[in-house]
């Protein structure tokens, strides 16, 4: 990537709606190893931040006042990247510990993932980038207790299945490009 200049924009941080609080900020706590930087309340709403980084005040905000029966989750997922498949293991075993539900490891060709459901249902994505990038969406399953080369390996024979497959490099570098022409558009 050459002579790209960071966004003005930057996304910082997600709030939710919960319904227990206590459990919620535990579980974060707990499986992601979020650290809790404040909390309080904001006339009726009772707020708990949470971060994994000192810059940052908060990555995630708890608050409370989700409906009992909301009829519809309108958070998509919420995505968090890690290392390497080593890292990506141990959050997988922490997450079963805490109770997360509907465990699904995958790969993007582009990444390996797990997503699973939070206590009240958020779709979370635990993810490492590879070093490739192939035609999205795609997803298929992949078995965490493989070697780290065999995971990797089917996640390439798989991205080299589609026409755009090239390495993340290259593909960094062009959107890089596209996204300069965007700014000066």
């Amino acid at each position: 990537m050459t002579d790209f200049v960071p966004s003005d924009l930057q996304f910082s941080h997600i709030g939710l709606y919960v319904s227990d609080l206590p459990r919620m900020a535990r579980f974060y706590k707990q499986a992601l190893r979020f650290t809790q930087t404040d909390a309080g309340d904001l006339g009726p709403v009772q707020l708990v931040f949470l971060s994994r980084d000192p810059r940052e005040h908060h990555q995630l905000v708890l608050a409370t006042g989700r409906p009992a029966n909301p009829g519809f989750n309108v958070v998509n997922q919420i995505s968090f990247r890690v290392p390497d498949l080593g890292a990506l293991r141990r959050f997988h075993d922490r997450l079963l510990a805490e109770g997360a539900s509907e465990m699904h490891p995958v790969t993007h060709g582009n990444a390996i993932s797990v997503y699973c459901r939070d206590p009240e249902g958020n779709r979370l994505e635990l993810f490492m980038d590879t070093p490739w990038y192939c035609d999205q969406p795609l997803r298929e399953t992949i078995d965490l207790s493989q070697s780290d080369e065999a995971i990797l390996a089917q996640a390439e024979a798989i991205a080299k299945r589609f026409p755009k497959f090239m390495s993340r490099a290259q593909w960094q570098a062009e959107v890089a490009r596209r996204m300069q022409e965007d700014q000066r558009g």
